[in-house]
């Protein structure tokens, strides 16, 4: 879910150096640096070069409440890194003659169904794990983001027919993780184990990683796991683990940086582990080939002097330097991640976090170690992230802050409220009421418990939702249409923070009163 995209930022001093590849006593200096600029809990890192893990080790606590140490054997929530998971899983029923990768979705799930009938029939499971749907970023998220819903996978599955697309068919890139849950369920389908068991027993288990799990409650040991933390009015605040139902083949799994370097392993040999094919070395190449174009320069451009971003399936590619990199981020409220492989130097980076922002820790340090491998000028990422994040952040209070001020002075007459009472739907979310009390509205999702707080008059039929789900900001404005008699008929929603994250697609709703 949480991006990052700082490729195009070019950083030139006449002091720089050229970057040497960073000794353990550096990455610590990094990772401190980091720790010591920005407010963090923890943080553990992993390279891998030449099958062998080179350096892992935790740094700072897994919960600032605790004070219990990270190390390499700390659990955290890898979020979308789990999405590579699941394009591996696939690849093994694909190796063993299950399914073929331009099989059809509705041959293997019949309720499957998107917005359009062409679309429908011909969407292939190869499709599902490159991001090119037609639909927008986020679209549907709210059906398993925040937690706490009850969205069923039939519902998942069949809603996608309402909702609306921003671009044709297999035209142009927009991440969406709801494709990757329907991925999850061919998985267990055809294999006929849960997406879960199917994760552990084919993937983890050969490859000895017994510190995961496909989610944070099968766990077989609930000791040493990171806390998630989230900066709230400037103190670090642990969350709950966030409980993910129907999500876990999108951004599910729990793993340490230790485990983690077995899986850069396996994939920087190709899909062999100890002389023993996991994955063929055709499937494997057939994930790190480009199949959706994110970005493309004729000329080279940025630190890195990249040319293309692109996604394969389950991973991210771009070039640094002349180089394939290849990767994923990953982020969860409290949980950040990042991997980047350089498959032709045999290095691999894992960066795991507990702490949002944290300074974008997961990016900035694993650019840091990247670049000693890359023989480019020496930038401080983590300084420029940080300034970065300040700036965005200011930008966030400015706008914050000016919502806030109309709020306070707005006048308005309890018929500007009580016109807006009643039930509304919409056809892939549900519905949301609108009751009052106490001379204050307040609106309830009824499928998504945390996605309910008090709706405040803001102007003539815009308001202001303020959610009670504080682990992010996603304050929303409510649009009301409203009919001849002045009674509302009908509400559209927009994240007021430009920071928000993209899985509050409240765009993408379109409420009608029923009510």
């Amino acid at each position: 879910m949480l991006k990052l995209s700082l490729f195009g930022i070019t950083f030139c001093l006449s002091s720089l150096i050229l970057a040497q590849e960073l000794s353990s006593k550096q990455i610590d200096s990094i990772v401190e640096s980091a720790m010591n600029t920005s407010p963090h809990a923890g943080v553990a890192v992993v390279i891998v070069k030449n099958d062998k893990i080179i350096h892992e080790k935790g740094y700072g606590v897994a919960s600032v409440q605790t004070k219990e140490k990270v190390d390499e054997h700390t659990r955290f929530g890898i979020a979308s890194n789990s999405k590579a998971f699941t394009a591996t899983a696939l690849a093994m029923l694909v190796d063993a003659g299950k399914l073929n990768w331009n099989d059809k979705v509705i041959d293997y799930l019949p309720e499957f169904k998107t917005y359009d009938t062409f679309v429908t029939s011909n969407y292939t499971i190869m499709d599902l794990l490159c991001h090119r749907s037609g639909l927008g970023l986020g679209a549907g998220d709210l059906m398993w983001f925040p937690d706490g819903n009850d969205y069923t996978m039939e519902e998942i599955l069949g809603n996608f027919q309402y909702q609306t697309p921003t671009s044709s068919f297999r035209t142009k890139y927009d991440y969406n993780n709801l494709m990757f849950i329907v991925a999850g369920e061919i998985v267990a389908r055809v294999s006929g184990m849960s997406w879960c068991d199917f994760i552990e027993t084919q993937i983890m288990k050969p490859l000895n990683m017994t510190e995961s799990a496909g989610k944070q409650t099968r766990l077989l040991n609930q000791n040493n796991v990171a806390v998630p933390h989230s900066l709230i009015d400037g103190e670090l605040v642990p969350l709950s683990h966030m409980s993910i139902t129907q999500g876990e083949a999108a951004a599910g799994i729990y793993s340490s940086v230790h485990d983690l370097g077995a899986w850069m392993i396996l994939n920087l040999n190709h899909g062999n582990w100890n002389n023993k094919e996991i994955i063929s070395e055709e499937n494997h190449s057939l994930m790190w080939q480009p199949h959706t174009n994110i970005n493309f320069n004729a000329v080279p451009k940025g630190h890195y002097k990249s040319q293309f971003r692109a996604y394969g399936l389950g991973w991210s590619i771009d070039d640094y330097n002349g180089y394939t990199v290849v990767g994923h981020g990953g982020g969860l409220p409290g949980m950040l991640s990042k991997t980047r492989m350089i498959p032709e130097l045999g290095i691999g980076v894992v960066v795991l976090t507990n702490a949002a922002p944290g300074g974008y820790s997961y990016e900035m340090i694993s650019r840091s170690i990247i670049d000693g491998y890359l023989g480019v000028e020496k930038v401080d990422w983590v300084t420029l992230a940080d300034s970065w994040i300040t700036q965005s952040q200011e930008k966030e209070d400015s706008v914050l802050n000016a919502v806030d001020h109309v709020l306070k002075n707005a006048k308005y007459s309890l018929s500007d409220l009580t016109k807006t009472i009643g039930t509304y739907h919409d056809n892939w979310y549900g519905n949301v009421s609108i009751s009052m009390g106490d001379e204050t509205l307040y609106i309830k999702s009824e499928r998504s418990p945390k996605l309910s707080g008090e709706l405040r008059y803001y102007n003539d039929t815009t308001f202001v939702i303020k959610w009670d789900y504080i682990d992010m900001e996603c304050s929303a404005f409510a649009y009301f249409t409203f009919d001849e008699t002045g009674k509302a008929s009908g509400i559209s929603m927009e994240g007021i923070s430009p920071n928000i994250d993209f899985s509050f697609d409240f765009h993408d709703l379109k409420f009608t009163r029923i009510d």
